[in-house]
């Protein structure tokens, strides 16, 4: 993003708050013509600066249910006991954290049963100490893509 000007970050911000706004609100936005706004995010796209658009539901309209565990462990270094988290194909991301646990980790599941199991089954860990739940209510930020 270093290699982008004002009018680029104009640009990505405005398409950010509504992708599908038109390319005159967006000229209008950012004080250039439409098709310099054009040319524009043709080329944020062609160099993959721009890798797509998505649709973001709120959480009441998701399938689903995603939770965030905190996780404290008995092995000498996290990275012993994070094949654990490989085995679940609905972990999204496990990371180390400072603090008195010692894990973060991320999941998506397709029911709130499925994430019992999910959570019953790294409790059942013999490494694992302590788990926390914290179940995602509301979803607003997600800039996991950049």
């Amino acid at each position: 993003m270093d290699q982008l000007d004002k009018f680029d970050k104009a640009i990505i911000k405005a398409l950010r708050e509504n992708a599908r706004q038109s390319i005159s609100n967006i000229s209008e936005a950012v004080s250039l013509s439409r098709s310099a706004v054009s040319e524009r995010i043709k080329k944020l796209e062609s160099t993959g600066i721009i890798r797509g658009y998505q649709v973001l539901l709120s959480e009441s309209q998701k399938e689903g249910v995603s939770a965030y565990f905190e996780i404290q462990h008995r092995c000498p270094r996290c990275a012993d006991v994070v094949p654990v988290f490989h085995s679940i194909p609905e972990v999204v991301t496990c990371r180390g954290i400072t603090g008195d646990m010692d894990l973060l980790v991320y999941v998506r599941a397709p029911s709130m049963k499925r994430l019992h199991e999910i959570r019953e089954f790294i409790d059942s860990q013999t490494d694992i100490i302590k788990i926390k739940t914290h179940v995602v209510m509301s979803e607003w930020i997600d800039n996991r893509d950049e």
